[in-house]
C-alpha cells in the first residue's frame, strides 16, 4: 500500500467533507474538511510555483495557526520535507538548525519578523533562497514574499503526489548531549505507524473534539493534530497555552480531549471555577514529558476527568507507553506499558534483560521508530541498533509489567515540557571568561516541573549570579536559561572526567 501522510486529509475530504476539521481559535478560523483540503491544495501549488519539488526541505517558523496546518499536509502531498522551527530559539540556534537541514524554503509568522530579519542578513549561512512569510502584509519584509500572494491564485486542484512510504517527511530537530541539535528523520511510514498505534491504545471517536494547546514543532502536538484528520476529529487549535481560555474552550467548543503537559494540567486546576466552568463533554487529558503528580490525578478525577498518563520520544514520534485511567491513582508515578503495536524492554550495560525490579536502559522497538539523525550517522548508529531505540533514559519493571522512569542516561531537563540538554547550557556559560567549570542538572520546580541549575566553579571571584545569566540571555532560548547558579570550588568527576551530577542532585536538592 502507497502511504502518503498529505492524502490522509485528501482521504478524510472524500468521507466527511461537510464535518468541521480545524478551527484556528486566535484568528476565529473554521475549516470543514473540504475547505482545509482545498486551501492546502493552494499551499501545495503555490510552493510547486516557487520551484519546490520532492525532497526539498520546508522549514516552517510559526506559532500554531492554521497556515502552519496547511503548510505540513500541502508539503507532504508534494514530496517535500518538513522542518519544523521551534519559534522560541534565538537566531544563532535557528541558524544551525535551518544550514544543517538545508533548507531552501522558510514559511515564517509575523511575530518571528526580527528573527528572520536577522537570518536574512546573514546571507549563504543558510540556503534558505524562498522567504514566505504569514501575516499582516502591512508589515513585509521587504525580502519576503507573503503568504498570501504565494497561494491565493493557485487553483485547489490536487497536486501530484510523489512521495510515498519510505520518502522523508519531516526532520525534527532535538538537541544531544554534545549541545549540537540533531535532526530527527521520520518517514510517510513511521508517522502512519504513529498514528495506528495511537488509535489502537487511545480513546479516539470520529466528531470528537481535540483541543490542543501545545506548540506544534513539537511531536506531541504535531502527532496528535496528524491523528485529527486520520481519525475524523475536528481540531480545535490554540495558538499558544493559557490556562482560562482552555476552560473557555472546553465549555463553548465542547471539548472531549487534550494533551497537556503536567505544569500546564496543574496551572488550569488552579484557575478552574465550578460556578462558571463546564467540562461535561470532557473525557480524558493525555499529558506526558514528567510524571503527573498523584494529587493531581485524583483532582482531575474528582471532577471526572481522567489522566492518561504517556512517555514518548521525538525518535519515536510521540508514542512508547501510557498509563489508562484505571491505572493512573495506583501505580502514580508510573510511565505505565508499552502502546498497542510498540514493544518495551530494559536491559543492562551488555545488553542483557533486565529482571522485575532491576534498572536498566529502556529501549523501544516499533515501525514508529525514527529512521536516523539527519547526517549523523555515527549518532544513529548508537541509538539504534537490531531494531531497537535506545533511550537513553534508566527505567525498571514492577512485578505487573509497569515502567518507571528512573533517571536519564544523558541528563536531560524536561521544564514545563521542553527538553533542555544540560551540556548546550553549559558550553554557553563555559564562554564567560570568568567561569572556570560548570555542570548543569535539573532540580524540581513547582511550575514548570524542573528547571535548571548551574554549578560553576569560578575563574574570577568576581563573578556573580547576574553576570552568568546576562551572559546566556540572548544565547539561549528563554526555556533553557538556568533557573538558579550555585558556586562551588571543584566539580566532582570521576575518573574519565565527567561529572557526578548525581551527586550534584544531593548536594544541591533545589534552587
Amino acid at each position: 500500500m502507497k502511504i502518503n501522510i498529505g492524502s490522509i486529509l485528501t482521504k478524510r475530504t472524500l468521507l466527511n467533507p461537510t464535518n468541521e476539521a480545524l478551527f484556528d481559535v486566535a484568528q476565529g478560523t473554521r475549516f470543514s474538511y473540504d475547505e482545509l483540503n482545498s486551501r492546502t491544495n493552494q499551499v501545495a501549488n503555490g510552493l510547486r510555483s516557487l520551484g519546490v519539488k520532492k525532497g526539498d526541505r520546508v522549514a516552517l517558523l510559526m506559532m500554531n495557526c492554521h497556515e502552519f496546518v496547511t503548510s505540513f499536509f500541502a508539503i507532504a502531498k508534494i514530496g517535500a520535507v518538513i522542518v519544523p522551527l521551534n519559534w522560541r530559539l534565538v537566531p544563532d540556534e535557528l541558524e544551525f538548525i535551518a544550514k544543517d537541514a538545508g533548507a531552501t524554503v522558510l514559511i515564517a509568522g509575523s511575530e518571528l519578523d526580527v528573527a528572520i530579519t536577522e537570518l536574512h542578513s546573514r546571507g549563504d549561512r543558510t540556503d534558505v533562497t524562498h522567504w514566505v512569510r504569514v501575516g499582516n502584509t502591512d508589515t513585509l519584509p521587504i525580502f519576503a514574499k507573503s503568504f498570501d500572494s504565494v497561494v491565493n491564485s493557485q487553483p485547489s486542484t490536487e497536486p501530484e503526489i510523489t512521495a510515498w512510504n519510505d520518502d522523508l517527511l519531516y526532520i525534527m530537530y532535538t538537541s544531544g548531549t554534545t549541545g549540537l541539535p540533531k535532526g530527527v528523520m521520520h518517514t510517510h511510514n513511521t508517522q502512519m505507524a504513529a498514528l495506528i498505534t495511537l488509535n489502537a491504545t487511545n480513546d479516539f471517536s470520529i466528531g470528537d473534539r481535540y483541543l490542543n494547546p501545545m506548540p506544534l514543532f513539537h511531536v506531541g502536538a504535531l502527532t496528535p493534530a496528524i491523528v485529527t484528520a486520520y481519525r475524523g476529529l475536528a481540531h480545535i487549535l490554540m495558538r499558544a497555552f493559557d490556562p482560562t481560555a482552555i476552560w473557555t474552550l472546553v465549555k463553548e467548543e465542547r471539548i472531549n480531549n487534550a494533551l497537556l503537559v503536567p505544569a500546564m494540567l496543574g496551572a488550569c486546576r488552579m484557575v478552574y471555577d465550578p460556578s462558571i466552568h463546564d467540562h461535561s463533554t470532557l473525557r480524558w487529558f493525555l499529558s506526558g514529558a514528567a510524571p503527573v503528580p498523584k494529587a493531581l490525578i485524583e483532582a482531575y478525577q474528582t471532577m471526572g476527568i481522567d489522566i492518561h498518563q504517556v512517555y514518548g520520544l521525538t525518535e519515536t514520534c510521540g508514542p512508547a507507553c501510557t498509563t489508562t485511567p484505571e491505572d493512573a491513582i495506583r501505580k502514580a508515578g508510573s510511565t505505565g506499558k508499552a502502546f498497542f503495536h510498540t514493544d518495551i524492554k530494559i536491559v543492562h550495560p551488555d545488553g542483557t534483560t533486565c529482571l522485575a525490579e532491576e534498572a536498566g536502559e529502556l529501549l523501544v522497538r516499533g515501525d514508529h521508530i525514527m529512521t536516523g539523525y539527519w547526517n549523523r550517522p555515527d549518532a544513529t548508529a548508537e541509538s539504534i541498533k537490531d531494531g531497537w531505540l535506545y533511550t537513553g533514559d534508566i527505567a525498571l519493571t514492577d512485578d505487573e509489567g509497569f515502567i518507571w522512569i528512573q533517571d536519564r542516561l544523558k541528563d536531560m531537563i524536561i521544564s514545563g515540557g521542553e527538553n533542555v540538554y544540560p551540556a548546550e547550557v553549559e558550553n554557553v556559560i563555559l564562554g564567560h571568561p570568568g567561569v572556570a567549570d560548570v555542570a548543569v542538572i535539573g532540580v524540581p520546580s513547582d511550575k514548570w516541573g524542573e528547571t535548571g541549575l548551574a554549578v560553576i566553579v569560578k575563574k574570577d571571584p568576581a563573578v556573580t549570579e547576574a553576570d552568568i545569566i546576562a551572559h546566556c540571555d540572548g544565547k539561549l532560548a528563554r526555556f533553557k536559561m538556568p533557573g538558579g547558579i550555585r558556586f562551588i570550588d571543584v566539580i566532582p568527576r570521576n575518573a574519565s572526567g565527567k561529572a557526578l551530577k548525581r551527586d550534584l542532585r544531593i548536594q544541591f536538592p533545589t534552587l
